[in-house]
């Protein structure tokens, strides 16, 4: 499996414009082909924090979805408003458990 863990930073004012559009994208890459999930989410202890998290069975399905164009618009839209530069940590990971 493979992880791709994702932070960036945006000015508070544009927090809630940030999450929202990767919530809207989220149906669309939970079905490429290899996307295990796609969680965006925020840092409740920051006025500033949006991250995703990334489950792929195999980097190159994740690189699929780093080459698609849905990828492309989202980039062109959410880091005019990053305040830094974001972080993006990948793990290949072995899943040893799925407690239900």
């Amino acid at each position: 499996m493979f992880i791709a863990l994702v932070d960036f930073h945006v000015a508070p004012e544009n927090r809630d414009t940030a999450l929202s559009a990767l919530q809207g994208e989220a149906t669309t890459v939970r079905a490429m082909p290899g996307c295990r999930t796609f969680r965006p989410h925020c840092d409740p202890d920051s006025g500033t924090h949006v991250g995703v998290v990334h489950e792929w069975d195999s980097a190159d399905a994740f690189g699929a979805y780093v080459a698609s164009p849905g990828f492309a618009d989202s980039g062109k839209l959410l880091r005019p408003m990053m305040t830094q530069p974001p972080s993006s940590r990948r793990y290949s990971a072995e899943l040893i458990e799925d407690v239900k």
